[in-house]
């Protein structure tokens, strides 16, 4: 395909996504099934530009002053295909699969700057969040929300049961990894520049080996901070696919025992072959939904984790179209779910162990605000400093907290290079 007719190939899949409210990798997906004359490199070029034009909508919008799935691919096509506003406005020549000719107010878009623009269009966040965002990250606010619409790396965490860093790097060195800043066993590839298509790293014999994992630094950050160690007693309460589970299974390299328990039977459903490839030994999965199995347990873990449902405003880079469908009611919804999930999990905590509470937001009433209820009802728990868990699990330079707290710890995109993550150790008092 030529690259004009990517763009309107891009413009056709925008609009099942805004019109239609349609996910973007559903819409992406089934155009690739009606189109199998476009090539992977195609397809790959189509994604890239389709999720940049989702990541900056509100940019591109204003810049536009339209938020036409037109606007919003042209507007995105000079980054995504690595191409300056005169060889954008060239792909659109209204030639067969391309698009008709810019206006003069289209050209003049392509440059326009967004120095005058809001500071929520200009860190395209939406208008009715941004006060929680300044309330959250101050001065750094713009720069925050920037950092939410590029592009996110390929993160991997080397599965110590089966391989080390040395050979896993030595196995990927064609990708070009690197260390992660922080977590000791982690690995990254760089993100896709222009049209670079993101590697299909579970098509390598070192994935199928159970080598490693693709897990993001910020999720194997949050489960080092839980201090797995070996012969523990570990519940992780909100499992899912199990990649916490796996990480903890293998800081005890399969000694103790993890059960892995979710309320949703198609979230765990991976855990399994996962479980298999990576010869976690020590993981015992129970019952989708099955709380009288989970309490009957009654309180013998060193460790529960709460890994807890959230908006997943801390992933935006990943699943763009969610930055601009969350709506208020959402929000109030997963923390009425959190809420749920810490009341099955406060029991489970044998006095002295851990309650580790994680989300995928940077929202404070998802984050602090529930540990802060949290500590208000169970007075027997109390909050541990961020410092003090970090430097008994991973050591080295502490990071600042996105949010600027010592107790709890928020990570960034932009402070930290990882999703957005928060994370708070909670400790039961002994028994008198």
């Amino acid at each position: 395909m030529r690259p004009g007719a990517r763009i309107t190939a891009a413009i056709q899949v925008l609009d099942e996504v805004l019109l239609r409210h349609r996910p973007a990798s559903e819409a992406l997906s089934d155009w690739g099934k009606a189109n199998r004359i476009a090539g992977s490199g195609d397809r790959s070029a189509i994604g890239s530009l389709v999720y940049d034009a989702l990541r900056r909508r509100s940019s591109i919008a204003w810049r536009f002053e339209t938020d036409s799935s037109r606007a919003l691919a042209i507007g995105a096509a000079s980054q995504a295909f690595g191409l300056d506003a005169e060889a954008v406005a060239a792909l659109c020549d209204g030639s067969q699969h391309a698009q008709s000719p810019l206006t003069d107010g289209e050209r003049q878009a392509l440059t326009r700057s967004l120095a005058d623009a809001p500071p929520h269009i200009q860190a395209d966040i939406p208008e009715w969040l941004w006060p929680t965002f300044v309330a959250t990250f101050g001065d750094a606010a713009i720069a925050e929300g920037q950092s939410l619409t590029e592009r996110a790396p390929t993160d991997l965490r080397v599965n110590t049961i089966k391989s080390t860093k040395e050979r896993t790097l030595k196995a990927l060195a064609s990708f070009k990894p690197v260390e992660t800043r922080f977590a000791p066993q982690g690995l990254r590839i760089a993100a896709p520049v222009g049209t670079t298509r993101t590697p299909n790293l579970q098509a390598e014999a070192a994935f199928q080996a159970g080598w490693f994992e693709v897990q993001d630094e910020g999720s194997q950050i949050a489960a080092q901070i839980a201090g797995a160690t070996p012969r523990m007693q570990i519940l992780d309460i909100c499992a899912g696919a199990g990649g916490k589970s796996l990480a903890m299974s293998a800081a005890q390299n399969s000694t103790g025992q993890i059960y892995a328990y979710d309320s949703d039977r198609l979230r765990l459903k991976p855990i399994f072959e996962r479980m298999k490839r990576a010869g976690a030994r020590n993981i015992q999965v129970l019952r989708a939904r099955d709380k009288d199995a989970l309490a009957a347990l009654g309180p013998r873990f060193d460790l529960v984790l709460v890994d807890a449902p959230c908006t997943g405003t801390g992933v935006w880079r990943r699943r763009p179209e969610a930055k601009w469908r969350l709506k208020a009611p959402s929000i109030a919804n997963r923390q009425d779910d959190q809420r749920e999930v810490l009341r099955l999990a406060q029991p489970m905590v044998k006095p002295g162990g851990r309650l580790v509470y994680v989300t995928c937001s940077i929202l404070p009433d998802e984050n602090t605000g529930q540990v802060e209820r949290f500590l208000a009802e169970n007075q027997d728990f109390s909050i541990e400093p961020f410092a003090e868990a970090w430097q008994r699990t991973l050591g080295g330079t502490l990071p600042v907290s996105a949010d600027g707290r010592t107790d709890s710890l928020l990570l960034s995109p932009y402070r930290h290079q990882t999703d957005g993550f928060f994370i708070a150790v909670l400790r039961r008092r002994m028994s008198p």
